[in-house]
């Protein structure tokens, strides 16, 4: 899995927060974490074009209207990330789930990209 800059084709350029991700991999596929704070699962994208996985969302804190903000650190309110994924992974079974500001993606290896053990006879 490749870190990539994913243009959109078509849509003007606005700045993006890099949300932090951790990749860890198995025998049977990856398991991908990408912080999101803020993002609530309404506000979350994640999609797959070709080889290419995106990840997008948009800070929606929980706040009242009648706030009015006089200090924000946080100036921008998206995240994006785009990686380039290895032909091994079966895109079409990725399980994903938001819990805490962590997105946790799981994404399977192909069937025959698995090691599988050969059972040995005896004759």
């Amino acid at each position: 899995m490749n870190d990539k800059q994913a243009v959109v084709r078509g849509e003007p350029e606005t700045q993006t927060l890099l949300p932090r991700v951790d990749v860890f991999e198995d025998d049977n596929g990856i398991q991908v974490f990408a912080d999101l704070p803020g993002v609530p699962k309404e506000r979350l994208v994640v999609n797959v074009e070709g080889d290419t996985l995106v990840l997008e969302g948009e800070i929606m804190p929980a706040m009242s209207e009648q706030l009015e903000a006089v200090y924000a650190e946080v100036q921008i309110s998206r995240f994006r990330r785009a990686f380039t994924l290895s032909s091994e992974l079966d895109t079409t079974q990725i399980d994903a789930q938001l819990r805490d500001g962590v997105l946790n993606l799981r994404i399977p290896k192909h069937a025959h990209a698995q090691p599988r053990k050969i059972a040995v006879r005896s004759e």
